[in-house]
């Protein structure tokens, strides 16, 4: 077994976003723009008396977007038709494909709004494929208890459990992990991107501290050592490179600029939604 350590550490930092809203972006700033396939990481925290914060509708093209509630209640809808409330351990893994447009408010609730987005690429042969949406409610994701850890597997396999997001292109591992012991060892796909990313309580990952609101990217390897008190929670994510180019403008991800800049004309002349 070969284990994985922390080939780099990137804390967290405040970025306006959407109306009204600051999120916490490890991934997706201009000194750590891409980990391939991973084109962003936002942690958002909206107060539950914030109103009219939240993301307005908007478009996205060539990617994927991933949301994971903590705490709190997201409302999704979009121009295909989807709609629908997430809420405390729900999350939807919705394909923008070749585009699609959606809104992502806070629904008035008790609690904060809490959670998590995260951006996959698309490989170039999937980025204009229709856009599908997945949603995940908390009574479909496994809990899988193992030596020292408990993880709510929202994709991929563990220890025998599968998770029910399927047929994404990057073949994502993507799990809410908290400490039942002082030490858990996962185990990771060799070849395969990987992070961690501290949501509570401080964690040692590969033998170096790693805070909270910190996201420590992972050398290469098939298992990795994570040790903290018992109810340290993190994030952990790995997915298989695509190892191609980026172009990216705003909410758009191709691999050329003659790409975007199609993507930008469709958006003006209004055929955004019927691009095939």
């Amino acid at each position: 077994m070969t284990d994985r350590k922390v080939e780099r550490l990137y804390q967290a930092v405040a970025t306006p976003e959407g109306q009204g809203v600051t999120v916490h972006r490890t991934i997706g700033r201009p000194d750590f723009s891409v980990l391939d396939p991973f084109l962003l990481l936002d942690e958002m925290v909206l107060p539950k008396d914030a109103k009219g914060a939240g993301f307005p509708e908007h478009p996205h093209r060539g990617f994927e977007t991933v949301t994971y509630m903590l705490s709190g209640r997201m409302e999704h809808g979009d121009r295909v038709g989807n709609k629908g409330v997430i809420g405390p351990g729900d999350a939807q893994w919705m394909t923008a494909g070749r585009g699609i447009i959606h809104s992502e408010m806070p629904v008035a609730s008790d609690e904060d709004v809490h959670g998590f987005q995260l951006w996959v690429n698309l490989p170039s042969d999937k980025k204009m494929i229709p856009p599908r949406y997945q949603d995940v409610t908390k009574a479909t994701i496994p809990t899988v208890n193992g030596t020292g850890f408990e993880a709510q597997l929202v994709a991929g396999e563990l220890l025998g459990e599968t998770g029910p997001v399927r047929d994404i292109a990057v073949k994502p591992f993507f799990a809410d992990i908290t400490l039942t012991a002082e030490k858990a060892t996962l185990p990771v796909v060799m070849g395969h991107t990987a992070f961690v990313y501290g949501i509570k309580g401080g964690l040692v990952v590969g033998g170096q501290p790693v805070p909270t609101r910190t996201l420590a990217v992972l050398t290469d390897g098939d298992q990795v050592t994570v040790k903290g008190k018992p109810g340290a929670q993190f994030l952990m994510v790995a997915g298989a490179p695509t190892r191609e180019p980026v172009a990216r403008y705003g909410p758009f991800v191709m691999n050329t600029r003659e790409e975007i800049l199609a993507t930008i004309d469709d958006w003006n002349k209004g055929r955004f939604l019927d691009a095939s």
